[in-house]
Protein backbone atom coordinates (compact mmCIF):
# COMPACT_ATOMS: atom_id res chain seq x y z
CA UNK A 1 0.00 0.00 0.00
CA UNK A 2 1.35 3.51 -0.80
CA UNK A 3 -0.18 6.65 0.48
CA UNK A 4 0.63 9.60 -1.25
CA UNK A 5 0.48 13.43 -0.21
CA UNK A 6 0.56 16.57 -1.78
CA UNK A 7 1.26 20.18 -1.18
CA UNK A 8 2.36 23.26 -2.19
CA UNK A 9 -0.49 24.65 -4.33
CA UNK A 10 -2.15 27.79 -4.01
CA UNK A 11 -3.29 30.97 -5.24
CA UNK A 12 -0.78 32.77 -7.59
CA UNK A 13 -1.08 35.33 -11.04
CA UNK A 14 -0.51 34.60 -14.59
CA UNK A 15 3.43 34.19 -16.14
CA UNK A 16 4.13 33.18 -12.17
CA UNK A 17 5.83 30.17 -10.68
CA UNK A 18 4.51 27.25 -8.58
CA UNK A 19 6.29 23.96 -6.91
CA UNK A 20 4.38 21.48 -6.10
CA UNK A 21 5.68 18.14 -3.80
CA UNK A 22 4.10 14.96 -3.66
CA UNK A 23 5.73 12.45 -0.41
CA UNK A 24 4.87 9.28 -0.33
CA UNK A 25 5.17 6.30 2.93
CA UNK A 26 4.45 2.95 2.90
CA UNK A 27 6.72 1.89 -0.58
CA UNK A 28 9.47 3.69 -2.13
CA UNK A 29 9.40 5.39 -5.77
CA UNK A 30 12.05 2.35 -6.80
CA UNK A 31 10.89 0.59 -9.99
CA UNK A 32 7.22 2.79 -9.78
CA UNK A 33 5.65 4.93 -12.03
CA UNK A 34 5.37 8.42 -10.53
CA UNK A 35 3.48 11.11 -12.14
CA UNK A 36 0.93 14.33 -11.95
CA UNK A 37 -2.56 14.64 -13.26
CA UNK A 38 -4.59 17.61 -12.73
CA UNK A 39 -8.35 18.19 -12.84
CA UNK A 40 -10.39 21.21 -13.78
CA UNK A 41 -13.74 21.96 -13.15
CA UNK A 42 -16.30 19.78 -15.26
CA UNK A 43 -13.41 18.38 -17.17
CA UNK A 44 -11.82 14.69 -17.25
CA UNK A 45 -8.34 14.62 -15.04
CA UNK A 46 -5.48 14.72 -17.42
CA UNK A 47 -1.53 13.99 -17.37
CA UNK A 48 0.84 16.34 -16.96
CA UNK A 49 3.85 15.01 -15.55
CA UNK A 50 5.56 11.50 -14.97
CA UNK A 51 8.73 9.30 -14.27
CA UNK A 52 8.25 5.80 -16.41
CA UNK A 53 9.13 3.33 -13.66
CA UNK A 54 10.99 1.24 -16.37
CA UNK A 55 13.52 4.02 -17.77
CA UNK A 56 12.89 6.51 -15.30
CA UNK A 57 12.50 9.23 -17.73
CA UNK A 58 10.02 12.10 -17.77
CA UNK A 59 7.07 12.50 -19.76
CA UNK A 60 5.10 15.62 -20.36
CA UNK A 61 1.83 16.35 -21.80
CA UNK A 62 2.59 18.73 -24.81
CA UNK A 63 0.37 21.67 -22.78
CA UNK A 64 2.96 21.77 -20.32
CA UNK A 65 6.52 21.11 -22.35
CA UNK A 66 8.76 23.73 -21.75
CA UNK A 67 6.94 25.35 -18.43
CA UNK A 68 7.10 22.50 -16.10
CA UNK A 69 9.72 20.01 -14.69
CA UNK A 70 9.34 16.91 -13.13
CA UNK A 71 11.61 15.57 -10.68
CA UNK A 72 12.26 13.44 -7.82
CA UNK A 73 14.50 13.31 -4.64
CA UNK A 74 14.78 9.08 -3.76
CA UNK A 75 16.42 9.79 -0.35
CA UNK A 76 13.06 11.54 0.84
CA UNK A 77 10.78 9.93 -1.29
CA UNK A 78 9.68 12.41 -3.08
CA UNK A 79 8.35 13.84 -6.45
CA UNK A 80 8.01 17.50 -7.23
CA UNK A 81 6.33 19.63 -10.05
CA UNK A 82 8.20 22.99 -10.64
CA UNK A 83 5.54 24.64 -12.41
CA UNK A 84 6.77 27.76 -14.24
CA UNK A 85 5.30 30.70 -16.67
CA UNK A 86 1.57 29.54 -15.05
CA UNK A 87 -1.47 29.90 -17.22
CA UNK A 88 -5.19 30.78 -16.42
CA UNK A 89 -5.39 27.16 -18.10
CA UNK A 90 -3.35 25.25 -15.27
CA UNK A 91 -5.57 26.06 -13.00
CA UNK A 92 -7.30 22.78 -11.36
CA UNK A 93 -6.97 20.07 -8.47
CA UNK A 94 -3.41 18.66 -8.94
CA UNK A 95 -3.07 14.92 -7.87
CA UNK A 96 -0.33 12.75 -7.59
CA UNK A 97 0.16 9.19 -8.93
CA UNK A 98 1.49 6.26 -8.30
CA UNK A 99 1.55 2.69 -10.65
CA UNK A 100 4.40 -0.16 -10.15
CA UNK A 101 2.83 -2.43 -13.57
CA UNK A 102 2.22 0.68 -16.07
CA UNK A 103 3.28 0.11 -19.11
CA UNK A 104 4.38 2.90 -21.59
CA UNK A 105 0.90 3.04 -23.36
CA UNK A 106 -0.90 3.40 -20.67
CA UNK A 107 1.29 6.04 -18.74
CA UNK A 108 -1.02 9.05 -19.57
CA UNK A 109 -4.37 7.06 -18.65
CA UNK A 110 -5.31 8.16 -15.07
CA UNK A 111 -7.21 5.15 -14.92
CA UNK A 112 -4.19 2.71 -14.85
CA UNK A 113 -2.77 4.08 -12.12
CA UNK A 114 -3.93 2.47 -8.59
CA UNK A 115 -2.64 5.00 -5.83
CA UNK A 116 -3.78 8.78 -5.85
CA UNK A 117 -3.04 11.65 -3.58
CA UNK A 118 -6.11 13.64 -2.00
CA UNK A 119 -4.87 16.37 -4.63
CA UNK A 120 -3.82 20.07 -4.38
CA UNK A 121 -6.01 23.19 -5.86
CA UNK A 122 -3.78 25.69 -7.94
CA UNK A 123 -5.65 28.54 -9.16
CA UNK A 124 -4.25 30.85 -11.40
CA UNK A 125 -5.58 34.33 -11.77
CA UNK A 126 -5.03 37.24 -14.29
Amino acid sequence: QVQLVESGGGLVQTGTSLKLSCVASGRTFTRTTVGWFRQAPGKEREFVAAFFRSNDRPYYADSVKGRFTISRDNAKNTVYLQMNSLELDDTGVYYCAADSTIILSSLRDHRAYDYWGQGTQVTVSS
